[in-house]
């Protein structure tokens, strides 16, 4: 994933506001002209994150740390214990990351969710389908991004759910479960809160658009300032915070609407993926990044509304897996409301949907984001503009 499409806008958000020292696990490129310092450390590896992040507390006075990357969460965490600086404790992480422990703290504080079950064999989830009842959904215990989640509709096509579901869960070997679920019929959205001290505000929610089953691929979204659906999400989302033991963070929560009433999907403990941060800002003038680096500091952010309109993205995949062949976009007026479009495959590369072994990082070909007065018109703009790309697929051999 090209990170400096996706996550640039939240370290140069940042960086407008402090000197940030940053540990990455690569010598840094397009980050450098936000940087005051940096060490360079796998920040997954635990030994290797600390004495990177001792070895910056020495050279600068650090006031806080936080991330965006869903699998550094708890290793920072626990990073911030050692420091000594500000943040939610590596148990509180780890009960975001791990999708199972999640469903038991929302299921002890009564926040609607899934029915769910953990597996370890296809026959534990043969068994685990037919006490929920299908349809059922397949999901490793603590991936993101969609990877490894399937929807099985009857008995038949289970072990194929299965192998796809276990193959992503295999990724991660000290949580290797898949969890069989009730599958939640209804408009997905997400809930995008900022916690302080305890207190949660709901500051923007973002509707969603997935692939066709069996897979849940996102395919865009949007978010409206005046969206009607905030009074209707904002009671599940902070309930379900509550719930995780979140004090103090930028929380990004899933949930359907089932009979127009919310179900929990998951919480995740950080800034949103696919721009939705961005959308965030385009559409109410808050800065999610600022607000998360002003938390770990220990500051009061600033959530004061200063846009009233809308912002939606179209993330960009092709029609068939294969070598990809011609990507463009045919000539455009000028439109103020096409806010970007930012392409991160090239021809010759090799694009492989979920179906044939790929995931939504090796299929996407990119994104674009437009504005509006309200969403429904955000969305319909970038579906405009999507239908003037030029994409086109050889079949691989």
């Amino acid at each position: 994933m090209d990170a400096e499409a996706y996550r640039g806008y939240c370290l140069e958000n940042v960086a407008a506001a402090y000197d940030v020292v940053l540990i990455t696990g690569t010598e840094p490129t397009w980050e450098r002209r936000f940087l005051t310092d940096w060490e360079v450390a796998d920040p997954t590896d635990q030994a290797a994150l600390s004495t990177a992040g001792r070895a910056l507390a020495a050279r600068h006075q650090l006031a806080g740390v936080v991330t965006w990357t869903e699998w550094y969460l708890i290793p920072v965490a626990r990073l911030a214990r050692q420091l000594g600086l500000p943040a939610d404790p590596p148990e509180v992480m780890r009960a975001c990351r791990n999708k199972a422990t999640s469903r038991t703290l929302f299921a002890r504080h009564g926040v609607p969710s899934a029915a769910s079950m953990t597996t370890r064999s296809l026959l534990e989830a043969a068994l685990a389908a037919e006490t929920i009842g299908y349809p059922v959904v397949l999901k490793p215990a603590s991936r993101a991004a969609s990877i490894g989640v399937i929807r099985a509709d009857r008995a038949e096509e289970l072990p194929a759910a299965w192998e796809f579901a276990a193959a992503g869960a295999s990724q991660d070997t000290k949580s290797p479960q898949v969890l069989v679920e009730e599958y939640l019929d209804g408009p997905e959205v997400s809930v995008e809160c900022v916690t302080h001290r305890g207190t949660t505000s709901v500051v923007a929610v973002t509707r969603k658009t997935v692939s066709p089953p069996p897979f849940f691929e996102e395919m865009a979204h949007s978010v409206d300032a005046a969206d009607p659906l905030l009074t209707t999400v904002a009671p599940a989302a902070t309930a379900a915070i509550k719930a995780l033991g979140i004090t103090d963070g930028v929380s990004h929560v899933e949930m359907r609407l089932v009979d127009d009433r919310p179900r929990l999907i998951e919480v995740n403990g950080r800034i949103a993926g696919d721009m939705i941060g961005h959308l965030v800002r385009l559409a109410t003038g808050i800065d999610l990044p600022r607000a998360a680096a002003d938390i770990a500091c220990g500051r009061t952010p600033d959530l004061t509304p200063t846009q009233h309109q809308a912002a939606a993205i179209r993330l960009l995949y092709p029609d068939t897996s294969g070598v990809l062949a011609d990507l463009r976009l045919d000539e455009t007026g000028e439109e103020p409301w096409l806010e970007r479009v930012r392409f991160q495959r090239r021809p010759g590369d090799e694009v492989l949907l979920p179906q044939d072994g790929g995931d939504m990082f090796t299929a996407r070909l990119g994104f674009l984001i437009t504005t509006a007065p309200t969403g429904d018109l955000a969305q319909a703009r970038a579906q405009a503009i999507q239908r003037r790309l030029a994409v086109s697929v050889a079949p691989l051999t």
